[in-house]
């Protein structure tokens, strides 16, 4: 597996994102847009980027200043975890009320609570088992 957040890791997600119908044809049914990024929770910026567009994932790399609409952070040990055992909807619930997934920037509440956007974004946490 590549390192986790390494550019080659965010690459590897950003291809398995475009190739996923599940995430990137249901986020271009709304137009989805947005810089999304992440990294480990204490840290004091993100480590990697990707953008999207209409959907599709259309650049990815280290972090370097960009402005984000989604930051994501948790702990290396929590984000291996999902790597291996994949969130669902309860456990990213779950994991966002006791603190182990953190959005500095972005809304999940209103996010989770919307199916056209909430769907896709778990769906997204399985690619991350993809990445060899």
């Amino acid at each position: 597996m590549a390192q986790l957040f390494s550019n080659e890791w965010i690459n590897a997600l950003k291809d398995e994102w475009n190739a996923d119908p599940e995430v990137s044809d249901k986020l271009a049914e709304i137009n989805f847009n947005s810089v999304i990024t992440c990294g480990f929770k204490d840290d004091d910026k993100p480590l990697c980027v990707f953008v999207v567009e209409n959907g599709v994932a259309t650049s990815a790399g280290l972090y370097n200043g960009e402005t984000a609409d989604w930051d994501m952070r948790a702990t290396e040990e929590n984000w291996n975890k999902w790597a291996e055992k994949p969130l669902n909807m309860a456990s990213m619930g779950l994991a966002f009320t006791t603190g182990k997934l953190k959005f500095p920037v972005g809304d999940f509440k209103a996010m989770i609570k919307n199916p056209s956007m909430a769907g896709p974004f778990v769906k997204s946490f399985a690619l991350m088992g993809k990445i060899a």
